[in-house]
Order: structure tokens, then sequence, then C-alpha cells
């Protein structure tokens, strides 16, 4: 039995394990506070409680009471009843379990309690400056850090500390394994927001459109526009993709092998910022901090247009969940 531990912000960890268990050779159990899928590769869905809102207490309200633990921890208020019911919940799984290996993707407080009840643990590293102590903590108590990521690609000082246990496993993109529906259409350009939060403002795209009459353009899950569950042919087909800095949707658009601009969000710890630079940097997207002006995308667009990069092989997506997998197992075996 493997446990695994899904963060319910966004849509991103739940996608990435979604890609990473069916390739796994014992039983899962996946515990989160998101909603249970309606098809999930699992034998078990675990609902956890919430630990209380993030954004809304971090900083400031009674739930707030010694958060970080003096700075050793992200987010372990004292007095919130959900925290202690989701790791009383997990620890009551583990002893009747006695799993072989629980992975993390992610939480520094779920890989503290799970290493501190003798459970092999594997951690999903995130881009950004992981520097930080709850960071460095959670990377030292790992025994196995998969990095879905290409190393080639990205390759942050921080991690090479941990060499010797660190997996670069490659993007892992759901639509990986997704055949070619047809030709890419040129003037053609898609622009792609995520259920992560965006900065985006509404009319921004209508703004876009007039600054680009040359280019037809889609939005997904922009304001104004309709979200799509199966963005794999419009990925395919577009002339340029412009995407935020998601690893989920910087790995489709990948899969996709699609000219791409990449905008980066505000995350924190600059995840988005990291993996949008590196991809400038090694010539495979035109990256962005911040969502331009609309009189900047005809420019924006020649230069994605003219990249010539494979940007599909440089991320390695071909088989990326698959050593993401086998790493694991290394651990439960």
């Amino acid at each position: 039995m493997i446990g695994y531990y899904v963060h319910h912000h966004g849509v991103g960890h739940l996608a990435r394990a979604s890609s990473i268990v069916p390739f796994l050779q014992d039983d899962v159990t996946i515990f989160s506070s998101r909603p249970a899928p309606d098809r999930m590769s699992a034998s078990q869905w675990v609902a956890v409680p919430m630990d209380t809102a993030w954004a809304t207490h971090r900083d400031t309200g009674p739930d707030a009471r010694g958060a970080t633990a003096g700075g050793a921890l992200h987010w372990a208020p004292t007095g919130v009843p959900g925290l202690t019911e989701r790791m009383a919940t997990i620890a009551a799984w583990i002893e009747r379990h006695r799993p072989r290996a629980f992975v993390v993707d992610v939480s520094v407080e779920v890989s503290t309690f799970v290493r501190l009840m003798g459970i092999p643990l594997v951690v999903l590293a995130m881009p950004g400056d992981r520097t930080d102590a709850p960071h460095r903590l959670a990377y030292t108590l790992a025994d196995r850090i998969v990095a879905p990521w290409s190393r080639t690609v990205y390759d942050p000082e921080w991690l090479r500390e941990h060499a010797d246990k660190t997996v670069y496993a490659g993007s892992i993109s759901r639509v990986a394994d997704r055949v070619s529906t047809g030709p890419r259409v040129p003037d053609t350009a898609v622009l792609m927001s995520g259920a992560g939060g965006s900065s985006l403002a509404a009319g921004y795209l209508d703004a876009v459109r007039a600054a680009t009459p040359d280019t037809t353009w889609r939005g997904v899950g922009t304001p104004g526009e309709p979200w799509v569950d199966d963005v794999w042919p419009i990925l395919d087909t577009a002339g340029v993709v412009v995407t935020h800095g998601g690893q989920n949707a910087v790995a489709d658009v990948a899969a996709a092998n699609a000219p791409a601009v990449v905008v980066a969000e505000d995350r924190p710890f600059d995840e988005q910022r990291a993996t949008a630079r590196a991809l400038d940097r090694a010539g495979l997207a035109v990256a962005l901090d911040a969502w331009p002006d609309p009189a900047a995308w005809p420019d924006l667009l020649r230069r994605a247009r003219a990249l010539s990069a494979d940007l599909r092989t440089a991320t390695e997506i071909d088989g990326a969940a698959a050593r993401a997998a086998a790493a694991i197992e290394s651990v439960a075996g």
C-alpha cells in the first residue's frame, strides 16, 4: 500500500497524481481536501478536512496563532480543529495499513508528520526559491525527491545538495499519450488561464484581439470565456499557445510541442517565474513576468512563431509519469 497526499489548491497536483498513479504497482490511497474526482485510479480516496483558509488567515485573525511554529513550518496554526483532524485521519490510516511509502505533493507539514511516523517519504519538488527553513526540512527528510521537470531545462542550485536522492522525471502531462488531431493552424492563438487563480482582467483578451487583427484568438478559462475540460485538440492545432507558468499547463503545452508564450502569475516562492525564465533561457518559449500591454502582442506572437526548439523533447514529456512512479516504487521496495 502507498499513501499519496494531494494538495487542494488548483488542479495541478491532482492532475499530476492522475498521471502517476496508474503506473504504480501497489494499491494507492489518496488523501486530499479536494472533492473526490469522478474517475481516479486509486483504491480509495480519503477526504481530510481543511486546516483553515490559507489566503484568508495566513497573517491575521485567531486561526493564525503560531502558524509557522517559529519559522520551522509553513502552516500549522494552533487551535484549529481541522488541522488536528486531518493529521489524526492520516495517522489512523498509517497505523492500520503500514504503507510501504507515502508520497506528498505538496505539504511540509504532512511530509514531516508522515516521516515522524516512520514511513518512507517521497516528496514532489516545486520550482522557485525553496531555500526557506520549512522546505529545507521537507527535502532533508525525504527518502526520495521527484522533480517533475527536465534537469537540462531547470537545475536549481538549492536542489543540488540533494542530488543523490533526486529523480528528474521530466514534465508530467495528462495529455502526453494523446494523438495529434490535425495540422497546426497558422495565425491562430490560444490564451489559457488556470484554476489556481489569475491576474487577468476582464476584457483583456478582447483588447488583445483588437491589437492583433490578423490572429484568431480563443480563450480557455479566461474571464468571459468557458472552461474547457479537454484542451488537447486546442493545444495540438493552435499556431501559438499563451499560458500561465503553472507546471501542468506548461507540461500540456510541451506535450503538444506548441510555440509558446509563458506568462508567470504571482505565486509563493516565485514558482511560475522560475519555470518561465528557465524555458526562456533554454530558448523553448517566450517568457514574461506579468501580463503585458495588449499592444505588445504582435511582437510577442512573432517571436513565438520564430521558435525552432523541440519543446516536447527538451522537457522529457515521454515516459515522465512512469519515471516518477518508478522512483516512488524504489522507495516502497
